[in-house]
């Protein structure tokens, strides 16, 4: 199949919805790939008019004047008919759903997917918020091919980047949409010319382990999806783990914490050493400037906070116009 494809210009179908995707299909198209059909999300209704909301990448590929299929189920006979209708010699896959194999195995150079991970590290829908929260230095994007269980394929290509001592799961988010992006156009000229070697990511372990990278006994951090109890804060923890992960968790879905029985979401914030016994959760202030949190080993200072039914705002700007009842 090979002496069949142009290596100058592969066939290529593309999957993705989120505007983490955008960045990697205008790299395809931005740099002379032939796409030759983008599949995303159905439109969805949203807001208060519940009007019709299109995927950012819908979106992209409708300025672009490229071919778009909205299929509700992937195993659709008619969608996998037109699929085929395309002839792909290869899909790439960036933020969407989990693929039937009778999708992800059609193409004859295979499917691959960006993953915002150093894979077999943080596999998982939330790669990104979980490096942050478990205080990683560095991450990473991954391009493999798909196979059967999700995130497990052969590994292609990878590339490394830093976390910053600050940095939220949104600031990371952007750096690895562009990271992502070049890495896939890189994967698919080295799979088109033969250059890449595919590696499996138990060979990947293995190595780790005998190298002493990693606990022999434990199995690679997992990213799972987040859920609200992930971001309800434990005051009981110290204010490193705390700290962590309100960055990891922001700006969405938010680390939380209640002030006087209302819910606050913290989007940044500081951290304060203290020595001697604290009462977690405490709550300290001088009702102008600043506004802190007990944890065990010390003191979270917030910096943008969000109460339930406003807006985002400074701590300052917030301490101008809270009124507390018990402090």
């Amino acid at each position: 199949m090979m002496n069949a494809i142009d290596p100058a210009f592969p066939r290529i179908v593309f999957m993705g919805t989120p505007a983490f995707a955008v960045a990697s299909l205008d790299a395809l198209v931005t740099e002379g790939f032939n796409v030759v059909g983008v599949v995303t999300a159905p439109d969805k209704p949203a807001g208060r008019g519940m009007k019709l909301n299109e995927s950012a990448v819908k979106k992209y590929a409708m300025e672009k004047g490229l071919r778009i299929l909205q299929p509700e189920k992937l195993k659709n006979p008619a969608f996998i008919e037109t699929l085929k209708e395309l002839k792909a010699d290869l899909q790439a896959v960036v933020a969407f759903r989990m693929l039937p194999e009778i999708v992800w195995h059609m193409p004859p150079l295979g499917t691959i997917n960006v993953h915002a991970s150093l894979l077999p590290d943080y596999r998982g829908a939330a790669p990104i918020n979980w490096a942050i929260i478990n205080g990683e230095k560095e991450t990473g994007v991954t391009t493999f091919k798909l196979a059967h269980e999700i995130d497990t394929g052969n590994i292609l290509l990878q590339r490394r980047v830093a976390i910053g001592e600050t940095e939220t799961a949104g600031e990371l988010h952007d750096k690895l949409m562009i990271a992502g992006a070049s890495l896939l156009t890189e994967t698919i000229r080295g799979i088109v010319d033969g250059s890449i070697h595919e590696q499996p990511q138990e060979e990947i372990i293995r190595k780790n382990r005998l190298a002493g990278d990693h606990d022999t006994s434990a199995a690679p951090p997992h990213a799972p999806k987040i859920f609200t109890e992930t971001c309800d804060i434990n005051w009981n923890k110290k204010v490193s783990e705390i700290y962590d992960l309100v960055r990891g968790l922001s700006p969405f879905p938010c680390a939380f914490t209640r002030l006087e029985g209302k819910i606050i979401k913290i989007y940044t914030a500081a951290k304060e050493p203290a020595a001697g016994p604290l009462t977690a959760g405490a709550v300290y202030t001088d009702k102008k400037s600043y506004l802190k949190f007990a944890c065990s080993d010390g003191y979270l200072h917030v910096k943008e906070i969000q109460m339930e039914g406003k807006k985002r705002m400074s701590i300052e700007e917030f301490l101008r116009g809270y009124r507390f009842s018990s402090l």
